[in-house]
């Protein structure tokens, strides 16, 4: 694949300045290995791809947090929520790192992790976006599943399954080592999220989606539109002025691309789907933040590489990289 293409910024003091910050966290569900997947895209060569192909100028720490520091001596349930003093100390610094680099005006990256880091992703990029150019983000979330669960529709306790609830403020908590730290202007608007790729949806979560008219694609609307047709309507839905955050789950690709992830459901879409949604979203020149999430090198050896090669290409197409 070539070299990034010139895209004229519109939120973007220089379209090549890449923030990235790298989340060894697996505290949002029950499968260890999730947190080495940073090291895993790293070592890939995802960072030197970016620098030496795409000519960003990278930002990086070199580290990959783990985030022990935070794990409370004690951390019951809560409201049903496993971890939740963990997860929410957690998300809180991440909130910090990207709102570090998204106030700057850089794009900001979050190699992931599992997805209950978005409470930290999206709400540090929406704070930024709001104080630099005073408007609200959308958020194209791409996954298999909607992850809009609050802690009272949720059948497992994981987390994982709960940060758009939290982001938009379906859930709210005001206890502040519980989510209470998240504040309105870390807040997500229903009507600026869109899901892509849905189709393990809980019972809970489609009377959520349906009450709150949020916008919705799932696999189904796929087969019948085609990848084309629905990036047309997400990105019609969305709006041609609107600073766009990137929540992609590789876990929304079939186990046949991505079969090494905690929460694999077969039916999924290809590789080129999912590349073809990065690169239509790199091509409106509207991104702001991406988070590349839920691979997990543990949980099956043979498609481990697979899984973090199909992981590296969504990043690499989402800042810009094309076939021709």
């Amino acid at each position: 694949m070539t070299s990034a293409p010139q895209i004229q910024p519109k939120f973007l003091p220089n379209r090549h300045d890449l923030g990235v910050v790298a989340v060894g966290f697996s505290g949002g569900q029950p499968k260890a290995g999730v947190d080495a997947a940073p090291q895993a895209l790293i070592q890939h060569g995802l960072i030197q791809q970016l620098e030496d192909e795409l000519e960003f100028k990278v930002s990086f720490d070199g580290e990959v947090h783990d985030y022990s520091k935070f794990m409370p001596a004690e951390d019951p349930d809560y409201r049903g929520m496993k971890k939740p003093k963990f997860v929410s100390a957690t998300t809180q610094a991440v909130s910090e790192q990207v709102y570090n680099h998204a106030k700057s005006g850089k794009l900001v990256l979050t190699l992931g992790g599992d997805h209950s880091i978005a409470i930290g992703t999206v709400s540090g990029t929406a704070r930024a976006i709001r104080e630099r150019l005073d408007k609200e983000i959308a958020v194209i979330w791409v996954d298999a599943h909607a992850d809009i669960n609050t802690p009272e529709t949720s059948d497992s306790g994981n987390i994982h399954g709960m940060p758009v609830a939290f982001l938009t403020g379906l859930a709210k908590e005001e206890r502040e080592d519980t989510f209470g730290w998240l504040k309105e202007h870390h807040r997500l608007s229903t009507k600026k999220i869109v899901y892509i790729g849905l189709r393990d949806v809980d019972r809970g979560e489609k009377k959520i989606l349906k009450e709150h008219g949020i916008k919705a694609f799932s696999m189904h609307d796929i087969d019948r539109h085609g990848i084309g047709k629905v990036m047309d309507m997400a990105l019609g839905w969305i709006g041609s002025d609107t600073p766009i955050h990137l929540s992609f789950d590789v876990d929304a690709l079939d186990p046949m691309w991505a079969p090494s992830t905690g929460t694999p459901v077969r039916g999924g879409l290809t590789l080129r789907e999912g590349d073809f949604i990065a690169e239509c979203v790199a091509e409106t020149g509207s991104l702001v933040a991406l988070d590349l999430v839920e691979v997990n090198p543990s949980l099956d050896e043979q498609g481990a590489s697979d899984t973090v090669r199909a992981g590296c290409s969504i990043v690499r197409c989402a800042l810009g990289d094309t076939l021709l």
